[in-house]
């Protein structure tokens, strides 16, 4: 390879998640081996405007590192913008980020192919507004108590509740439905968390999972917003300990799975939970996970002998290896 290769790292955007995303920028910028790369830093204001337009990222950079969560970054968005300017870019496809972003079709996807998933009901902000009784005893008949709500197309744990009993659900959907056009209504499972990371080299027969991760929240009694971000949110324990050899290859196998289902590229981060009887069941899948100091990909990677920098490393060149433009 000759020269540097300049990766544009864009993050922002017009998203709840802006001030994590660039987080997520700064320490790709910061991390990458800059014998092999050299960053161009370019934000996207929360209107969306450009500190850098999609033309002249394709005069100055070889490739487009998305360090982008949540709306227009992880939904495929972003990901049309940068195909119709034919940008190479890390991270899978507009398709797959869709899939990824929208709860209810992934899961869906994810059953069918023969993954554990929570029993799932999807809500709308209209059904809601129609009718409050309706829709809350058809949760209330479908799942049952204790049950979750979450919105439909949101990342980073943002909006999710637990309810108990028909207060606390009518609380969490108008509170959910006030900000979101659909929510999941899921059935409330009891047990460890974990999350597994999956990595590839631009092709789904190249995927190989990360080591799980354990994760044991502090400051609430689920791994929330919260829990997720604050420097002390969370315990978390990579590998997992007192954990079996075939519980820790079922995690690893399904993370690696559902990152095929749904032609996810690059990386992934799969949240799982396990009930007592050992069963395991995929929350979702992240597409884009978080790459600040607290977050999971990065720290699972250091476990098992990966430096950030060749994480960073591995991902770009995925980006390139799927689009036929790698310099090496």
């Amino acid at each position: 390879m000759k020269g540097k290769i300049y990766v544009a790292v864009v993050s922002g955007g017009p998203s709840s998640e802006y001030e994590v995303s660039l987080k997520s920028g700064d320490m790709v910028a910061e991390g990458l081996d800059k014998e092999r790369y050299e960053p161009i830093p370019v934000r996207v204001s929360r209107g969306g405007e450009w500190e850098l337009a999609p033309e002249s990222v394709k005069k100055n950079a070889s490739c487009a590192f998305i360090a982008m969560h949540g709306a227009y970054g992880e939904d495929g968005t972003i990901q049309r913008i940068f195909e119709s300017h034919d940008i190479p870019y890390t991270g899978s496809d507009a398709l797959a980020s869709a899939l990824g972003m929208n709860k209810f079709l992934s899961l869906r996807l994810f059953r069918d192919a023969g993954l554990l998933v929570p029993a799932t009901l999807l809500l709308t902000r209209s059904e809601w507004r129609k009718d409050h009784r309706s829709a809350r005893e058809r949760a209330e008949r479908m799942i049952g108590y204790p049950l979750v709500v979450k919105p439909n197309n949101q990342g980073s744990s943002v909006g999710v509740f637990i309810a108990r009993n028909g207060g606390e659900l009518d609380d969490a959907l108008a509170e959910t439905l006030g900000f979101y056009r659909e929510v999941l209504v899921q059935e409330f499972i009891e047990g460890r968390e974990f999350t597994c990371g999956t990595l590839d080299h631009g092709f789904p027969e190249s995927a190989f999972p990360l080591l799980p991760t354990e994760i044991i929240p502090r400051v609430s009694s689920f791994f929330d917003y919260r829990a997720k971000y604050e420097a002390e949110g969370s315990y978390e324990v990579t590998p997992p300990e007192n954990l079996s050899g075939e519980t820790m290859k079922t995690i690893r196998s399904a993370a690696v799975f559902a990152h095929r289902i749904i032609g996810a590229s690059g990386f992934s981060r799969t949240d799982m939970i396990m009930d007592g009887k050992k069963n395991i069941y995929i929350l979702e899948i992240n597409t884009i996970p978080g790459l600040t100091r607290e977050s999971l990909i990065p720290k699972a990677a250091l476990a098992g002998g990966m430096t950030f920098s060749k994480l960073l490393d591995t991902i770009i060149r995925a980006g390139l290896n799927r689009r036929g433009r790698a310099p090496w």
